[in-house]
């Protein structure tokens, strides 16, 4: 298994060198994506990965730095398509699509669209708790948390943290929460990764978190003003939780990859 970590940033106004949140597990040779920010079809392309081995992405929450680069991405598998008359998507050529705004996701297809329908199968979902997606490389788990104010007061719910179970690997995907014990749920088993967002919360308060669960690693994403504004600083304080609680802690950057 390996995670491309496309675009690190939180949503701020643009940052030399950052884009904004987007991820990639590959795992047997396919790609699963989680959030699709600003670039993240350009920088998986010019990074190498191969988009048309997609098979299926998950969208977080409908924030602007979670799905900026949908429409760019979407644009660029049916490019690829249509360039190459033998090229499908790697199953069935079909993505399958989970988005938690179907209204949105409606205007998001406008803006990708070239001519049309797309040269794919696009398969749209909405996103619910529990068992969300599962094929014979992954296992995917939903549950909503707090992140947006007023969410779930209608029974319906528009952002979500992911527990990925893959090749006996358990790997969860913060996306955005406003606690970071929203993620309890997924963390009651040892964890072999934690992607954690620290748009919305301070580095210490994320490692105390962590370092208190079996998370054997932690990876910091979506970076907030802390860490952009003083990264050397950040980094000195994750080196000191790492060696403390003898747990691989990492801040991520655009371009990172991981092998798991």
């Amino acid at each position: 298994m390996k995670i491309y970590f496309l675009g690190t940033c939180s949503g701020t106004e643009p940052m030399a060198g950052m884009h904004q949140c987007s991820l990639v597990m590959e795992i047997n040779g396919t790609n699963y994506w989680f959030d699709a920010g600003e670039c993240c079809g350009y920088t998986a392309h010019t990074m190498g990965l191969d988009v048309t081995k997609t098979r299926a992405l998950f969208v977080s929450h409908p924030h602007i730095d979670h799905i900026g680069g949908m429409p760019h991405l979407l644009f660029t598998m049916d490019k690829l398509l249509s360039r190459d008359k033998s090229l499908k998507l790697v199953h069935n050529n079909t993505l399958e699509l989970y988005f938690p705004d179907p209204e949105l996701l409606q205007a998001i297809k406008i803006v990708a669209a070239r001519k049309g329908n797309p040269r794919f199968t696009l398969e749209e979902h909405g996103l619910q708790d529990g068992l969300l997606y599962e094929d014979e490389n992954v296992r995917i788990t939903a549950i909503h948390n707090n992140h947006l104010k007023g969410d779930g007061e209608d029974g319906v719910w528009h952002s979500y943290s992911f527990l990925i179970e893959a090749e006996g690997k358990r790997v969860v995907y913060s996306g955005d929460v406003r606690r970071p014990s929203e993620l309890d749920p997924f963390l009651k088993e040892p964890c072999d990764l934690l992607i954690m967002e620290t748009g919305h919360h301070k580095v210490k308060d994320v490692c105390e978190y962590a370092t208190g669960k079996q998370v054997a690693r932690l990876r910091f994403n979506h970076h907030g003003r802390e860490i952009i504004g003083d990264r050397a600083a950040a980094e000195t304080l994750v080196a000191q939780y790492a060696k403390e609680s003898g747990n691989s802690i990492t801040i991520c950057h655009d371009g990172m990859v991981e092998e798991l």
